[in-house]
């Protein structure tokens, strides 16, 4: 295994996966608030990782506020 290679191929997959994250959240936070649906709480978010052909899976769940006070 190349190191330099498999570090800058997973650095660009992970900002892919969390620039597209993003744009779908936003684009489904703004939706729901024009059809008068989005909570009033923050949203609660779950991330499952797989990765095939090393049996990875992995979990991260976090929230995403709404209103002042983000992190």
């Amino acid at each position: 295994m190349d190191d330099e290679t498999f570090n800058m191929s997973l650095r660009k997959y992970l900002k892919r996966v969390g620039v597209t994250s993003q744009q779908e959240i936003e684009k489904a936070v703004r939706a729901a608030e024009a059809a008068g649906t989005l909570p009033a709480g923050p949203l609660q978010a779950t991330v499952t990782l797989t990765v095939g052909g090393i049996a990875l899976s992995h979990v991260v769940k976090g929230e995403i506020a709404l209103e002042g006070g983000a992190e």
